[in-house]
């Protein structure tokens, strides 16, 4: 798993996820985002168009960074979810947390 990040001119950070969010890497995703937070960044779109999978430890990971991004102002939208994900967001009534696009540039397209 690789998460790659990059920043948008309007200063929105594009997390792309390639892969599996799962227990072994849940704590990189955590740190990228907790780092790019403590850099000043308050907008963030997590690209899910290359992961296949999500487990529970991934589910909550999203939740914490979710959490800690409305602490201090900021807005975190997801992007790209495959049709199984998007149901498991909607299984877990995550859907009504986060704010879910098609794709990373409808998700862009709203900051």
């Amino acid at each position: 798993m690789a998460f790659t990040q990059s920043r948008q001119q309007n200063g929105v950070v594009v997390v792309r996820s390639d892969g599996q969010l799962i227990v072994g890497n849940r704590h990189e995703l955590k740190e990228l985002i907790q780092g790019a937070l403590a850099a000043g960044d308050r907008r963030f779109v997590l690209d899910f168009s290359h992961t296949g999978y999500i487990d529970s430890s991934g589910l909550g990971a999203l939740v914490t960074v979710a959490r800690q991004v409305r602490e201090l102002g900021g807005e975190l939208r997801l992007a790209g979810l495959n049709d199984d994900l998007r149901s498991l967001f909607e299984l877990t009534k995550l859907d009504s947390l986060f704010s879910i696009a098609d794709s990373p540039a409808q998700a862009l397209a709203g900051f």
